[in-house]
């Protein structure tokens, strides 16, 4: 007998309201007005929220599998920034329809991550319209240890992990702005679909490094923000950001640098940490499996200087996005 259709409180008892492996510091999770969280001994909380709308943040025929695991990775992203665990998410979403198929592979999907990375959901809202998406997240970590962006010294190296700049090509490249192989689009459209959070690298430089944040807006404009907090200055090298070498030898150098230092959507993480730290950093990023380079230093400059191969210093038309000035 098929499914009767289903109601706004149906799809969550179907597909939300499921059975996660039990979490002893949840101790209110869904079906009440509240979840209740008791926080451990010893432990900082820290908690961060992002909205994503269709159109902006994804396409709207993005495959629902790849929008699920993308709206908690652009979270979790900004946990591992600050050397955190993520535990905790509470998703609201707006659906303009509630279509069975579509819900079953997304919502298998969002456990499927959650449960990668060892994450309760724990609530939220849900309501009719524009496809949107707000997941608000709580992760922790040692008392008074959080990475901040306020921390970075004169002298410091600028490290980035992962591969920059391949998410940006997917889009430029399905908005018709440059043409890649396909093969290529192949695997920056998987960067751009699936980014990976850099949980495990965000906790194992904890003790190294002195500033840190997700790239999710442009390279240049993230390291910015460090710049701003730690009231410092720096020189960016634009041929040391590491990219797809593919991917460099298959656009203008111009080109490429548009996209790795001002394209965003990456999800890695730009951290900096003393040169009397760069084998503990090498050492960190080893045992989390995940790739790092040095693109840069912080100087008394007084400004931010991006520097080619030949130290001639580039000048970007944008150096990352902007919502409310970016069409």
């Amino acid at each position: 007998m098929p499914n009767p259709p289903l109601t706004e409180f149906s799809f969550i008892r179907r597909h939300l309201a499921i059975p996660q492996p039990h979490d002893p510091d949840l101790l209110l999770g869904i079906g009440d007005d509240a979840a209740i969280i008791r926080p451990r001994a010893g432990f900082d909380l820290c908690f961060s929220s992002d909205m994503l709308l269709a159109g902006r943040h994804f396409f709207p025929h993005d495959p629902p599998e790849a929008i699920a695991h993308k709206i908690l990775a652009t979270n979790i992203s900004d946990i591992a920034a600050m050397g955190g665990q993520p535990r905790w998410v509470l998703l609201s979403a707006a659906l303009p329809e509630l279509n069975e198929p579509w819900l079953q592979a997304f919502s298998g999907c969002l456990f499927t991550t959650l449960s990668q990375y060892g994450i309760t959901l724990i609530g939220g809202d849900t309501t009719q319209g524009n496809l949107a998406f707000n997941v608000a997240i709580t992760g922790e970590l040692p008392a008074g240890k959080a990475l901040r962006r306020s921390g970075a010294q004169q002298g410091d190296d600028i490290w980035v992990s992962g591969q920059i700049g391949l998410a940006a090509a997917a889009l430029h490249h399905i908005w018709g702005n440059i043409r890649l192989p396909e093969t290529l689009f192949t695997r920056c459209e998987a960067a751009r679909l699936r980014p990976t959070p850099r949980v495990a690298l965000g906790q194992a430089i904890l003790p190294f490094a002195t500033a840190a944040q997700d790239i999710s807006d442009g390279l240049a404009q993230d390291i910015g923000h460090i710049l701003a907090a730690s009231h410092a200055s720096a020189e960016l090298f634009a041929h040391a950001v590491p990219t797809l070498p593919a991917l460099r030898q298959a656009l203008p150098e111009a080109t490429l640098h548009e996209l790795t230092l001002a394209g965003g959507d990456d999800y890695e993480l730009l951290f900096t940490a003393s040169p009397s730290h760069r084998h503990n950093i090498q050492a960190a990023a080893q045992a989390a499996q995940t790739p790092v380079q040095r693109i840069g230093k912080i100087t008394h400059s007084g400004s931010l200087k991006i520097l080619n191969a030949h130290g001639d210093e580039i000048h970007l038309a944008r150096k990352g996005f902007d919502h409310f000035a970016t069409a």
